[in-house]
């Protein structure tokens, strides 16, 4: 039987502490809540009185149950008043000192039997629990911000951790309401292991001016589904919270580069640019601790009109290839007025781009979000052909045929060619150099990549991607023809991934290399991510989806441009496709899909 924690103690009433107080409020737990000060414990009141007013006002919580709640909350200055509880949670500021004497004076103060616990996010455990002469019943109770809505918590044992007070630990987060990992007491335990590292390479995106703080915070949102884009969370977070988690992640996790803090974070912090609770950070807040972005000197200024910012006419669009990805690009460009040439390696070919065409524009009548009469119309836009000749005319054409580089160079040849002056000429690779299509032309100022999402008629974002050779007038074009698509155009540099996919899938190798350790299984990953960072998918359901072979061969492509040693691909990944293990499409990648 699990032991019963009839009352807690929380150290520090900061928005973590205050929100674990509420945790346990809400589930009839007494708490004895702690700060170092009266004026400490007033914010710390009014934190707690804050988030429930706010649950109150949403019909989230009852007024009577939030009276309740709050004369189960004892507030009281100093650490002796945790003399009579079963369990404190430690929930002061990331300084290992601080909580090493904080855990000294528990040791003395608190009842032999008492568990004592931090919410560290990163500092080792282990080396916290030896400041007491009570180390097996020291334990990691790590949960996430906002607490009272967040289900994951990370419960982090050490080598000395009792195995008894682990299992009531676990029984009293389900008690909670919480879905428990537990893991063992490694630097940023999963979630922070697995975000840091995409937040701090996002960092250095911004750094290099290789895009705009909106251009990357939108690709990560629409691109991957994700609550936020990874500089609003940086803000969110704090810039020096972030700092110390990914300085103290570097320094225990093996000096893994990945995790070096970029160093145009440091210099935020010294400039006091520390997110929202400063009131600036990546962007400028209404006010410190306001979540409202204010416009400030690097917000993009929205032009009248494209052609204001040089862009070209476009009326006429060719679209050569005749996979999934052509289909929904041909789609998509009917729908929004454009008339469109289909280009294919024959009849046959084209007649079943015509009905997969088809098919998706009926469902879309059937679901409401489309007329019978815009289907037709979008369907009579289309006009079908099986020789590139017939792009002579076209104002754009989108190359989506399969991502071989000398079929793309072979094709870009042709189309110089054939099509007149002025044409944009655009690929929508996902993985090559942009300028290696370009420079097979004679025209690379005209060339660009447009890299549409799949399946493009329902994602909602395309990467921009210009070469050194793309003139400005290209670039503004492929960005009002976006705006035109009713999509989002993000603006990036030619280089490996782009945004989306560099950022993505060193996170998803990073994931497979703690699976690899076996640091933890992969459906805890999964659920630490989803549960914990609100990812709409856990790392390897979303591998199995894309398919194991594709995130190798991206994988891949980024450790060949970048020569970044944390960007090697996992071993565990290359074994699995070389078993002939990929995922979804062949029944079996991470886990088991030929029974579901």
């Amino acid at each position: 039987m699990a032991r019963e924690f009839t009352s807690v103690g929380v150290v520090g009433l900061g928005t973590m502490g205050a929100g674990i107080v509420e945790v346990f409020a809400r589930n009839n737990v007494d708490v004895v809540a702690v700060e170092i000060s009266e004026a400490a414990l007033e914010r710390g009141r009014a934190n707690l009185k804050g988030s429930t007013d706010r649950a109150v006002a949403k019909g989230k919580l009852a007024e009577a149950d939030r009276d309740a709640l709050h004369s189960r909350v004892h507030f009281q200055v100093g650490l002796g008043a945790l003399h009579s509880v079963d369990l404190v949670i430690e929930a002061v500021p990331e300084h290992l000192d601080l909580k090493q004497r904080i855990f000294a004076e528990l040791d003395r103060v608190c009842k032999p039997e008492a568990i004592l616990a931090t919410n560290t996010s990163s500092l080792s455990v282990t080396e916290i629990s030896v400041a007491t002469t009570r180390p097996n019943q020291v334990i990691g109770i790590h949960f996430f911000n906002p607490a009272p809505v967040m289900k994951l918590v990370e419960v982090v044992r050490t080598v000395v951790t009792s195995a008894d007070v682990v299992a009531d630990v676990e029984a009293l987060c389900e008690r909670l309401g919480k879905v428990d990992v537990t893991i063992n007491d490694r630097a940023g335990f999963i979630a922070n292991a697995l975000l840091f590292g995409y937040l701090n390479h996002a960092v250095s995106m911004f750094e290099a001016r290789y895009a705009t703080r909106e251009d990357i915070d939108a690709a990560m949102k629409l691109g991957c589904g994700l609550p936020m884009g990874p500089l609003a969370l940086m803000d969110l977070i704090g810039l020096d919270t972030a700092y110390e988690i990914l300085d103290t992640m570097y320094r225990r996790g093996g000096r893994d580069r990945r995790h070096a803090p970029v160093p145009l974070i440091k210099q935020m912090v010294t400039a006091g640019l520390l997110g929202r609770k400063s009131g600036r950070g990546f962007y400028t807040y209404e006010r410190p601790g306001s979540p409202v972005v204010v416009p400030d000197e690097q917000t993009p200024v929205a032009s009248e009109s494209a052609l204001a910012d040089g862009a070209r006419g476009i009326a006429k669009v060719g679209v050569v290839g005749s996979g999934t990805m052509a289909t929904g690009i041909i789609e998509v460009f009917a729908k929004a007025g454009y008339e469109v040439v289909s280009v294919t390696r024959g009849a046959e070919k084209s007649a079943k781009v015509f009905e997969s065409v088809k098919t998706s524009l009926n469902k879309g009548v059937v679901r409401g979000k489309l007329s019978e009469a815009d289907r037709d119309a979008a369907l009579g836009r289309i006009n079908w052909s099986a020789t590139l000749e017939h792009l002579a005319d076209v104002d754009l054409v989108v190359e989506a045929v399969v991502e071989e580089l000398s079929v793309k160079k072979a094709l870009f040849a042709s189309l110089d060619e054939i099509c007149k002056p002025g044409v944009v000429l655009a690929t929508t690779t996902s993985s090559l150099p942009v300028i290696d299509v370009a420079m097979a032309t004679q025209r690379p100022a005209d060339v660009v990549g447009l890299h549409f999402f799949n399946p493009a008629p329902i994602m909602p974002l395309v990467e921009v991607v210009q070469t050194i050779r793309t003139s400005a007038e290209t670039t503004a074009t492929a960005r009002a023809v976006c705006a035109a698509l009713g999509k989002t155009g993000v603006v990036c540099g030619d280089r490996s991934g782009f945004i989306v996919n560099a950022l993505l899938f060193p996170y998803l190798n990073d994931a497979v290399k703690m699976l690899e350790a076996s640091y933890s299984t992969a459906d805890d990953i999964d659920y630490a991510m989803k549960l914990g960072c609100g990812y709409p998918m856990g790392p390897f359901e979303l591998l199995d989806v894309v398919g194991l072979d594709v995130s190798l061969a991206i994988q891949r492509e980024l450790y060949l441009e970048l020569r970044e040693p944390g960007f090697a691909p996992a071993p565990l990944l290359e074994h699995l496709v070389t078993a002939g293990y990929l995922g979804r499409k062949s029944g079996r990648g991470f886990r088991d899909h030929t029974n579901r």
